[in-house]
């Protein structure tokens, strides 16, 4: 079981990203697969939750935070899940991590999320 994460980078406030998450010896298709992210300031707290979508895809979920800003997609044809993030803040900055909801899958190396003028 393997996760990719990439797509993050340098971004100024107000920007947008679009990371994406291929994963490979799992069918994610059967999974709820989420995006997770861990703060700088937090390296050894649990990571943070921020969106999660439903196996086929019909139904999402946010944390508050990023609610509005961010969206969360899936194309199960390709193993890959994505998360398109917009008028990103400061706060944002963290590394992003995906996994299942619950992770039951050894975690990726995460793609690096900074947003700073």
């Amino acid at each position: 079981v393997q996760l990719v994460e990439s797509g993050g980078g340098l971004v100024q406030p107000g920007g947008s990203l679009r990371l994406s998450c291929a994963a490979s010896g799992f069918t994610s298709s059967s999974y709820v697969m989420s995006w997770y992210r861990r703060h700088p300031q937090a390296p050894g707290k649990e990571r943070e939750l921020v969106a999660a979508i439903t196996s086929a895809g019909g139904s999402t979920n946010y944390a508050d935070s990023v609610k509005g800003r961010f969206t969360i997609s899936r194309d199960n044809a390709k193993n890959t899940v994505y998360l398109q993030m917009n008028s990103l803040k400061p706060e944002d900055t963290a590394v992003y991590y995906c996994n299942a909801l619950p992770p039951p899958f050894p975690w990726g190396q995460g793609t690096q999320v900074t947003v700073s003028s």
